[in-house]
């Protein structure tokens, strides 16, 4: 016998959802953190994916990149300050594509190198 008071969704409102789901504000940071991947989740914490984002391919190639660069001057313990400066620059400049690109988003960026929050 079935349940009577279970009610269905039609399709058209749960893809309704999905889209308001993805308007709706997300706090990101952009941190180069060894163990990460380029971006968190700043309320809820956690590494966010490329299709967890929903950003343009190019700017997964640049996040990536980055990410990568990020990684070996930690290994070099970030003792080259240029070298961190420019990071932190450019680490800035995917803060602004992000925000761009994901309009609902609030963008802030964690230097790793200075353990410093900077919001642009």
């Amino acid at each position: 016998m079935a349940d009577s008071s279970v009610r269905y969704r039609p399709i058209a409102d749960a893809h309704e959802s999905l889209l308001n789901m993805n308007n709706r504000v997300r706090y990101l940071i952009v941190d180069g953190n060894l163990s990460g991947t380029g971006v968190r989740n700043a309320v809820e914490g956690g590494w966010l994916t490329a299709p967890a984002l929903g950003i343009s391919e190019r700017l997964v190639d640049e996040i990536s990149e980055w990410q990568k660069r990020y990684e070996l001057a930690h290994f070099r313990t970030f003792t080259d300050l240029n070298e961190v400066d420019k990071l932190d620059t450019d680490g800035l400049v995917l803060c602004q594509k992000l925000a761009e690109e994901l309009t609902q988003a609030k963008v802030q960026y964690f230097s790793s190198a200075r353990m410093q929050l900077i919001i642009p």
